[in-house]
């Protein structure tokens, strides 16, 4: 094999579909085998999926393992020349293997390769580079300063600001939602730290990486989408826990002989915990107060005639009721009802003050409606729908769970 995908599931069904469907669009042309651990969900995966993905392998698990196991035991059973570790929560360009493996056999010294992540609003994520946690690194990032200040290499010297979002930089760690790794590099560094459960295990790989003498990289050339938050809500109890405990985990495993650098960077981790329960209150306060203000949504589906209606009969079972306004064409070749083209998008948005657009893949590449999010951030919320699916997903906050619409949700009468 050339490529082997390995992704760990919990409880995120539909964008896991969505997530498959473009990976088996961007194997075209390579020999890739999709391997998926299934870390003991209750949503329905088990019943839902393996009949949509007859190619792929599922591993179901009794109890819920952690990340770290769950990859390392599909691990075992991968034959690629690469791995690649993916987040069930992605979209995948078609062109996304054939730059991610060519750049990797140009590079015998690349062990481990990520890429521009956009979050499901079409904005860039930080964590795509971040550099290893230093004393002052950590404490502007656990307090919050990093995010006032995103653009500083002072402030946001964790997510390595002084590296430029465009252009193949060298970095400390690749994240882990999307991590290519050569299998000899692998075999080297033997995998996951298993001690770790969830969060800061693709910051310990990343490290072992470097001490055992590859370079990682930083590919932007390659975005693809990260919705996040789907499998623990950020400033949630869980992830406050699991995400600080990890840090402490990797300043005790790595710096033990630094006792002044550890002691500085815990303390940092302490405070930043403190502070992180504390935004955690306020994002409830925050979230309780503008639920009073969410009503009905007007939507329009980028897709051809044929989609158009399918996407129509999902919209329908909806938790949040939909005004469908119509149809956007592809092009100026689609002769059928519509409101206009896509790239008049800007102006059909002010013109029938459109609030959510979904993408129809299939007629549209999943690399043009991850351009077209990007182009179009921070005026629309999005969906996909994969060619395929039975379910449309999309999210407007990365800190918070996206929305599936699907039939077997709870139904609410769509305004036509």
């Amino acid at each position: 094999m050339d490529l082997s995908v390995i992704i760990v599931n919990y409880n995120v069904r539909y964008f896991l579909e969505q997530c498959l469907h473009s990976v088996i669009r961007a194997s075209a042309g390579w020999a890739v085998e999709i391997l998926v651990v299934d870390n003991h969900s209750t949503d329905g995966s088990k019943n839902y999926l393996p009949q949509r993905f007859p190619t792929v392998s599922f591993t179901w698990l009794d109890k819920n393992l952690g990340f770290s196991k769950a990859n390392n035991l599909a691990l075992k059973e991968a034959t690629g020349k690469y791995i690649l570790f993916l987040n069930p929560d992605t979209i995948l360009p078609e062109n996304c293997f054939d730059k991610a493996l060519t750049f990797m056999n140009a590079r015998p010294n690349a062990g481990a390769i990520g890429v521009r992540m956009l979050d499901g609003a079409g904005f860039y994520l930080r964590e795509s580079k971040r550099s290893f946690p230093s004393a002052r690194a950590s404490f502007f990032k656990m307090s919050g300063l990093s995010a006032l200040f995103p653009d500083s290499p002072v402030f946001s010297a964790y997510y390595a600001a002084h590296i430029a979002e465009e252009g193949d930089h060298e970095v400390d760690v690749v994240a882990g939602a999307f991590m290519m790794i050569s299998r000899e590099c692998l075999e080297k560094v033997q995998g996951f730290d298993e001690d770790y459960f969830m969060y800061g295990e693709d910051i310990d790989l990343s490290y072992r990486i470097l001490k055992a003498g590859y370079k990682n990289y930083y590919v932007s050339s390659i975005s693809i989408i990260h919705f996040k938050g789907e499998s623990t809500k950020k400033y949630s109890k869980g992830y406050v826990k699991s995400f600080y405990g990890a840090m402490q985990l990797f300043v005790k495993k790595h710096y033990e002989q630094k006792k002044i650098t550890r002691f500085l960077i815990s303390t940092s981790i302490s405070v930043g915990g403190l502070f992180s329960s504390a935004r955690r209150s306020g994002k409830k306060v925050l979230k309780k107060q503008e639920s009073r203000f969410s009503g009905m949504s007007q939507v329009a589906v980028v897709a051809g005639q044929k989609r158009f209606e399918e996407s129509i009969g999902l919209l329908r079972y909806a938790k949040k009721p939909f005004i469908i306004r119509g149809r956007i064409a592809l092009n100026k070749f689609d002769i059928g009802i519509h409101l206009g083209e896509l790239k008049d998008l800007a102006e059909l948005t002010r013109k029938y003050e459109l609030d959510d657009l979904v993408f129809c893949e299939g007629p549209m590449a999943f690399s043009e409606i991850i351009d077209a999010i990007r182009t179009h951030r921070g005026k629309l919320d999005f969906f996909i729908q994969a060619e395929g699916s039975d379910s449309i997903v999309g999210s407007n906050n990365k800190n918070e769970n996206g929305v599936v619409i699907a039939k077997n949700e709870a139904r609410i009468k769509v305004r036509r």
